[in-house]
């Protein structure tokens, strides 16, 4: 079937956050969402379930949670039972649950950075340390330096935080990178929280995703998915943490209770038709952001005072800037018409994040003012 990710969608008047917040001048390439429709088939799904007509509080059900058992196995061979199943109103509770049952309050977490910027406020919202550990840059791939985390290990830390594949350098890591974290993690009994939620943005044909937690059964680990940023569904929040240990699974399971009034109906049809997709949209939508990659990597290779590695995954361009010398770099690039993620909320300053899911008309403009902007600093 073909796909129509050319023609350019007007958000603005359904209160997009990406298109409004900053106002109508600004042409935007910050927050993670794409500005291409969902599938067909997926918006059929939610058509259908609204054709019901009672959109009342909704349990998972059981039919999502055989389409993701299954997802799982078909995608990664991983045989995971119902009962490590807990779902949530998002990935990003997600991931703040995980940092109220790590430890107790005034241990610490480990947070390699740049990394999404909710990841860093997690420990302190749970009364507990941060401790940031640069990734690195080595033959133009950002990866984890082992080392740099042995030294800042503490006889306090409980827990590790991490983004696979990586927003927003869109690193996909290789099993031996996994392999040793998870060694990392187990030689100093650390709980892993394994943010996962692009899993199926593959832009390479090389690239792979290795769920951590299927690495080695002693890891005390928590998953967390999500069809949301692949089907671009963001807006309806679901996410999905998978805990074999049951103690592990008890503590998050009790953090959870209270936290709100559930997933959406909207957004269980949604995913049990993400979960069971048999079209080729994924493959399509992947296809197009593969050239849509390319481009953005052959504009800033032409410029001088940027530079950025190559994306493997996600829709995400991580870009130094810093070269340029700039005093603000979000504000310098506003006054050319263009809005991108500043790097300083992900743990490096200096960097601005570019999101190139959109049609690539809109996608040629922003590159030709990004190039204004860079050319003029």
């Amino acid at each position: 079937m073909a796909y129509d990710f050319d023609s350019v969608i007007d958000r603005r008047a359904t209160s997009s956050t990406k298109w409004v917040r900053y106002g109508p001048d600004l042409l935007p390439f910050w927050v993670a969402d794409m500005d291409f429709k969902s599938p067909p088939g997926l918006l059929a799904a939610v058509e259908e379930r609204l054709r019901h007509g009672v959109l009342g509080y909704t349990d998972p059900p059981p039919a999502v949670e055989d389409a993701f058992l299954e997802w799982l196995m078909d995608r990664f061979g991983w045989s995971v039972p119902r009962e490590w199943l807990l779902w949530l109103p998002g990935v990003v509770p997600g991931l703040n649950l995980a940092g109220r049952v790590i430890g107790d309050p005034g241990e610490s977490i480990l947070i390699p950075v740049p990394v999404y910027h909710p990841f860093l406020s997690v420990p302190r919202q749970a009364g507990k340390e941060a401790l940031f550990v640069d990734l690195v840059r080595d033959r133009g791939r950002w990866v984890m330096d082992m080392d740099r985390l042995e030294d800042a290990v503490q006889p306090s830390t409980r827990g590790l935080l991490l983004c696979s594949p990586q927003n927003p350098t869109g690193r996909a890591y290789d099993r031996s990178e996994l392999e040793a974290l998870v060694g990392f993690c187990l030689r100093h009994d650390l709980t892993l929280v394994s943010d996962e939620i692009h899993c199926d943005l593959l832009l390479d044909a090389t690239a792979c995703h290795v769920p951590t937690a299927t690495l080695n059964p002693e890891l005390r680990c928590i998953s967390l998915f999500s069809p949301n940023k692949a089907y671009n569904m963001p807006g309806l929040s679901l996410g999905v943490a998978v805990i074999a240990d049951p103690v592990l699974r008890n503590n998050y399971e009790e953090a959870l209770l209270g936290l709100g009034s559930g997933v959406s109906p909207l957004a269980f049809a949604a995913a049990l038709w993400a979960y069971t997709d048999r079209s080729d949209w994924l493959r399509a939508v992947t296809a197009y952001l593969s050239k849509n990659r390319d481009l953005l990597e052959q504009t800033v290779a032409k410029l001088d005072g940027v530079e950025m590695t190559h994306v493997e995954a996600t829709y995400l361009g991580w870009i130094d800037v810093s070269a340029l010398a700039l005093d603000d770099a979000c504000a310098h690039f506003d006054r050319f018409g263009i809005r991108l993620s500043d790097g300083e909320p992900f743990g490096a300053p200096g960097f601005q994040r570019f999101n190139f899911g959109c049609p690539r008309i809109t996608l040629q403009q922003g590159l030709s003012l990004f190039e204004e902007a860079v050319r003029n600093p």
